[in-house]
């Protein structure tokens, strides 16, 4: 879940500042804090980027239960596609949206 730092990292990188309970606190002189509307409306949007790749992050967590290099070695030296088979039966468990 995105939340208002990662917002104000994304905002406004490096700057200074600090959260007391829920009180945002500026100490930056160089950049301007931003106005809480566009803080809440990054928040949004980084929400919306991180739900949009999901797809991505549970391809990789599936491709990381493969033991990849040995399953291409097998492959080759069998001349079998175990590991194209696996990796195409992911992509299409979790599909790219369109």
């Amino acid at each position: 879940m995105m939340d208002k730092i990662a917002a104000l990292q994304s905002l406004t990188p490096g700057a200074e500042w600090t959260f007391h309970g829920d009180e945002l606190e500026w100490h930056d002189t160089e950049q301007t804090r931003p106005t809480d509307s566009a803080i809440s409306t990054e928040v949004t949007r980084l929400q919306t980027v991180y739900d949009s790749q999901l797809y991505a992050r549970t391809r990789k967590a599936k491709y990381d239960l493969l033991n990849q290099d040995e399953m291409r070695y097998d492959d080759v030296k069998n001349s079998t596609t175990t590991w194209i088979d696996a990796i195409d039966a992911i992509k299409v468990a979790h599909p790219k949206p369109e």
